[in-house]
């Protein structure tokens, strides 16, 4: 729907399909990104959250598992030159975009708060690090001036973003450690506690 149903009401040069193999979801490439949707979604995207809000030790351990063997997959894939340096090669997909709202916070609130923390991004998956941060820092064309950095709120507003909106950069600062903090207290009736780490909440690249 994304891709067709409102291509039009964009300037001609960024509609999907005058973008042709550089799209988004590229019909060379939709049967590749939808087999790994399938898995992403249901393993990391959605299994931090089974992970995070388990109730019991069983359900902890049947999701935190293939939560990291997943990662292991991914960080597997992106060893490939061919899928370098986004999951599909040289273009941003929307694979890339599914995995990063995930990845974003993984480090900053899924490792501490919700008990994902087997491992760690930054420490023990240098692909997907990579990848990450290279998504994150890059504020080019690539990503159209900094999508990726300018939505991704760790500790205040982008500077971007300030002059259109009235609202302090306390009130969004550590947005995502606080907000799952908030989330899990809510759910299993815990006193909220906000990790102080990690610092920085992402590494340069």
């Amino acid at each position: 729907m994304l891709y067709s149903e409102f291509d039009h009401l964009l300037p001609k040069e960024r509609r999907e399909e005058t973008k042709g193999k550089a799209g988004l979801f590229p019909d060379h490439l939709r049967p590749q990104i939808e087999e790994m949707n399938e898995w992403v979604y249901n393993t990391v995207n959605n299994g931090v959250y089974k992970t995070g809000f388990a109730k019991s030790q069983e359900a902890y351990d049947a999701n935190v598992y293939p939560l990291f063997k997943s990662l292991d997959r991914l960080e597997k894939h992106l060893e490939d030159p061919k899928h370098q340096p986004y999951l599909f090669g040289e273009n941003i997909t929307e694979a890339d975009i599914r995995l990063y709202t995930t990845m974003a916070r993984f480090d900053v609130a899924y490792f501490t708060i919700f008990k994902c923390n087997l491992k760690m991004i930054r420490y023990d998956y240098p692909n997907l690090h990579k990848w990450l941060r290279t998504l994150y820092w890059d504020e080019s064309e690539k990503t159209n001036g900094g999508a990726f950095k300018k939505t991704t709120m760790f500790t205040e507003v982008s500077r971007s973003f300030a002059p259109c909106i009235r609202i302090s950069a306390d009130a969004l600062r550590e947005q995502y450690k606080k907000g799952y903090a908030s989330a899990l207290s809510s759910v299993t009736r815990a006193t909220k506690v906000v990790p102080a780490g990690p610092v920085p909440d992402i590494l340069p690249l």
